[in-house]
């Protein structure tokens, strides 16, 4: 959901308010994922302020002419609106900008409250695609390029990530998971720790219903096998970030096809930029790109395999 404010909506209550029926507002989010509302005990939606806003736009558009995937790709790509007056897209694209340089600016400042309320105004104006990988990727690989250039300490590094981290698993929690899609188990390469990325990646599946079993970074390599065998999964998910992890990263994926033939591994992160082309050629069905786009047609070639 948006951020981590309770539901307070039924769907009866929203379908009355908006004059949309809940049979078409259900179909909306199964397939386009544009909001996540929070399920109570008994298993009924319950949605956000911050839901309702959404939802508004899209009818508005949705009665002016716009189809509904039009009107959520314009969501996906300029986000709401910051006032009741009429705002170009480039204006609100570059308030993106602008948040991505605030939240950047108030975590390496160690400013907890000022990052949990950039956070908050984001997720108000965009997706929660939108915001986990514009904002936050690019948030994420500018915190790695100062560590790694020695421009921030790793105190600064930490807290960044630690702090990412909290609020991407509060939203992860609460994402419904489709029954009939397959498991996926989503891991760091050996010797990363870096796992920021496979965040964003594994809750980008999330959002799409999938289940997931993120195993994170520093696990043993003869450990995955064993949960293989537990969990029988259609998809692994590897990360790699550092090049010097790439050649161990590949080994892993060369023993688990030869041990689980049938299990789909996709490779993510910076570090397979590096790889030499005919490793690419050898590994490219492996390869998930570096997008929201990529990562689509990706699952949706190996889902119809």
């Amino acid at each position: 959901m948006p951020n981590p404010e309770e539901g307070k909506y039924n769907i009866k209550a929203v379908s009355k308010m908006l004059g949309i029926q809940p049979g078409t507002l259900r179909a909306w989010e199964r397939r386009y994922q544009m909001i996540a509302p929070v399920r109570n005990e008994s298993g009924h939606r319950l949605y956000t302020e911050d839901h309702i806003r959404i939802l508004k736009w899209l009818i508005s558009k949705v009665n002016k002419g716009f189809s509904i995937s039009q009107a959520v790709n314009l969501l996906e790509n300029t986000g709401l609106p910051v006032n009741d007056g009429m705002i170009e897209p480039e204006q609100t694209a570059d308030r993106s900008v602008e948040l991505m340089d605030d939240l950047l600016k108030a975590l390496l400042s160690f400013d907890e409250n000022l990052a949990h309320e950039l956070m908050n105004r984001a997720f108000s104006l965009y997706s929660i695609d939108k915001v986990m990988i514009d904002i936050l990727g690019s948030v994420l690989a500018k915190v790695g390029d100062l560590w790694e250039q020695g421009k921030i300490t790793t105190a600064h590094e930490h807290f960044a990530t630690s702090f990412l981290r909290s609020r991407i698993g509060m939203i992860l929690h609460t994402l419904p998971v489709n029954g009939l899609l397959p498991k996926v188990i989503a891991v760091c390469g050996p010797g990363e720790w870096h796992e920021m990325g496979l965040l964003i990646f594994t809750l980008f599946l999330r959002r799409r219903g999938f289940e997931v079993i993120y195993l994170g970074s520093s696990i043993a390599e003869d450990d995955l096998p064993i949960v293989l065998e537990e969990v029988h999964p259609k998809f692994l998910f590897l990360a790699c970030t550092l090049e010097e992890n790439v050649e161990r990263t590949l080994k892993t994926v060369d023993v688990l096809k030869g041990r689980f033939p049938d299990l789909q591994v996709g490779l993510g992160g910076g570090a397979f930029q590096f790889m030499d082309e005919e490793k690419k050629s050898s590994y490219k069905d492996c390869l998930l790109g570096s997008t929201n786009h990529e990562w689509e047609i990706w699952l949706k070639e190996k889902l119809a395999m």
